[in-house]
């Protein structure tokens, strides 16, 4: 599936995918939908157009933020999690979807985050 609400992937994989009752999210980057350049400086900035794509993208599958059930939050530096988790508590003060965490495993220049979600359809 695709919405151009949302950062655009590479043609090898897509937005996400609707299975078993469930949306899964492909890695989304920072990105601006209608330009493709990473937003922000910040990782609070970063953060936050992540999560923006990853609602453009559930709705467009019918889902929404609030049944998100598992997330993966993948950070170029380790030392970005405090300001993540700052804007991550912004979108979910309460009741957050379960969530882990991992390195980016290649380096590209600018890109401090993408984050992979899981939501009920």
């Amino acid at each position: 599936m695709f919405t151009s609400k949302a950062a655009k992937p590479p043609a090898t994989y897509s937005q996400a995918i609707k299975a078993a009752g469930l949306v899964f999210v492909s890695g989304t980057s920072p990105s601006d939908p209608i330009t493709g350049a990473i937003v922000g400086a910040t990782i609070q900035e970063q953060t936050r157009q992540c999560l923006t794509n990853i609602e453009a993208i559930l709705q467009e599958a019918g889902s929404s933020l609030d049944k998100l059930v598992s997330v993966t939050v993948i950070l170029a530096e380790e030392d970005d999690f405090a300001g993540m988790n700052e804007e991550w508590l912004r979108w979910f003060p309460t009741a957050p979807p379960a969530r882990q965490g991992a390195k980016l495993p290649v380096r590209v220049p600018g890109l401090k985050v993408s984050i992979a979600a899981i939501a009920a359809a």
